[in-house]
């Protein structure tokens, strides 16, 4: 029983965690990536499609994508997609593929973007600490109920605090190193 509060509180997190990493590498930093456009869905005849699912995307240059879609009818779509995002990026076309230039940040833009990367991960430090709380919450109705001892409970509340720990030192952890690279010129 304890086991099974464990186990789940552990995978919450641990989707949380993914979570962040996938937020923040959708986020800019100077620096080509496709992750860039993993967000960014394009009307591909009456169905939202990512643009990975119908495209060659590459990043020959740091500063360069090249996306090469399969259909070439759907070149103005995938650019109409990606400037309707909020990306900031105007794309080329040149009829057969799509150049995105991704341009130097500047020092305000950085510092708004380190903003909000930490808006996020308190977000999620916050969701962290929800799951701790909703599993101690599990432990102590257990303990009501006399199906585990006080001490049980509080072991396992222990158990609890150090996941939340590790996890939130993780979560942390991604924002040191995604700072870094976004104040990085």
């Amino acid at each position: 029983m304890i086991a099974d509060i464990l186990a789940e509180t552990e995978a919450k997190m641990k989707k949380t965690v993914e979570l962040v990493k996938r937020e923040f590498a959708g986020i800019r930093a100077g620096r080509a990536t496709p992750a860039l456009l993993e967000k960014i869905t394009v009307d591909y005849y009456g169905t939202p499609t990512p643009i990975n699912q119908m495209a060659t995307i590459t990043i020959p240059e740091p500063r360069l994508i090249v996306i090469q879609p399969w259909d070439r009818s759907q070149l103005g779509a995938i650019e109409r997609a990606i400037l309707k995002s909020d990306l900031g990026i105007t794309p080329s076309s040149d009829g057969h593929l799509i150049r995105l230039v991704i341009p130097q940040l500047t020092q305000e833009r950085r510092q708004e973007l380190v903003k909000s990367l930490r808006r996020k991960a308190e977000e999620e430090r916050v969701a962290i600490r929800n799951l701790r709380r909703e599993a101690n919450e599990m432990l102590k109705d257990l303990e009501r109920e006399g199906e585990i001892s006080e001490d049980e409970s509080f072991r396992a509340q222990e158990q609890v605090q150090k996941l939340t720990d590790r996890y939130v030192a993780e979560v942390d952890r991604l924002l040191e190193a995604k700072e870094k690279e976004v104040m990085e010129v």
